[in-house]
């Protein structure tokens, strides 16, 4: 391996390049590692290391680092940093050290870079059946407004999207074969991968009768009637809001959102038993760890299939 004679402030540009080109990560997540990698070099500033070369970089620099974040506060709650937001700090140099191990310059081997041990399970928030069929009754199909919603709200569950990827959906993009009714859509994901998303017949259905109120030509399919004119497409904060006003009418906890949404399809598919490989690809993850968050949720449904239906419930001693 060779030695770089560019300090690491130096070497972000060549990094945040690489991320794009090498690893095809959208430029949101681009920024979101260029400003966890602020940070460090602002740290090692602070320490008078800002000439620090990628060789030169050791685990006892790694270590007051890490140090370092554990005592930070949060701007906003005025709080320590979570251990999940100190983790994106370190995952974020871990990429750095990577990159240089890809471009074979030498420095300090990505997996020195320890993340913090005792992480808490992420909390996954779903609706039941019932719930979501509460949610999804709630709008008043009257109005145009209403038939919007009750669009919205068929789409986000019958496909999984995320919010993101709702708001981009296009009017163009929605054909649906007559004799069958089938829908299925093409789009760029997260990160720049494409997908297939599918619509029930149901959803199918209600994204038909909202689009024959359209009679504009504004080619997003989801669109804010609240006195723009030229009518304008939805935004993501749009949506969590009209989620939210039909969360607050059906009277669903309030921490409900249209991600709350995404996991209650998710949720549904693995307990009807469709294994996690599938709901990868519905859900657009890159990585099966990613869709793994969804499996403790039917732990304690296998748990009463275990003890109802296996043998040995059956056996004496």
């Amino acid at each position: 391996m060779k030695r770089s004679k560019k300090s690491l402030f130096q070497h972000l540009p060549d990094f945040l390049d690489w991320l794009e080109i090498e690893k095809g990560l959208a430029s949101k997540t681009q920024e979101n590692y260029h400003r966890f990698l602020e940070r460090f070099i602002n740290w090692l500033k602070m320490n008078h290391l800002e000439n620090l070369k990628p060789h030169q970089l050791t685990p006892k620099h790694i270590w007051k680092y890490r140090v370092f974040l554990s005592r930070q506060h949060s701007p906003k709650t005025k709080k320590s940093l979570k251990r999940t937001t100190q983790n994106c700090y370190l995952v974020a140099l871990r990429s750095l050290l990577t990159f240089f191990t890809e471009r074979n310059i030498a420095s300090l081997p990505p997996e020195k870079v320890k993340l913090p041990k005792g992480r808490k399970e992420k909390s996954i928030h779903f609706l039941n059946i019932d719930q979501i069929e509460k949610l999804l009754n709630i709008p008043n199909t009257s109005t145009e407004r209403g038939l919007r919603d009750k669009a919205i709200l068929e789409t986000l569950f019958s496909t999984g999207v995320r919010v993101a990827e709702l708001v981009a959906l296009n009017r163009e993009q929605i054909k649906i074969k007559e004799k069958t009714k089938d829908l299925e859509v093409g789009i760029v994901g997260k990160g720049g991968y494409p997908r297939t998303i599918y619509f029930s017949k149901r959803a199918t259905h209600w994204l038909e009768e909202y689009l024959k109120t359209r009679e504009d030509k504004e080619k997003a399919l989801f669109i804010n009637y609240k006195g723009c004119k030229p009518l304008t497409r939805l935004t993501t904060r749009s949506v969590d809001r009209i989620v939210k006003k039909y969360v607050i009418a059906t009277g669903l906890p309030l921490h409900t959102s249209p991600h709350t949404i995404r996991h209650s399809f998710s949720t549904d598919l693995l307990m009807k038993g469709v294994d996690l490989r599938t709901i990868q690809e519905f859900l657009g993850h890159r990585s099966i760890l990613t869709t793994q968050i969804y499996t403790h949720v039917t732990h304690k449904r296998l748990r009463d299939v275990h003890r109802k239906f296996h043998s040995g419930r059956n056996l004496t001693n």
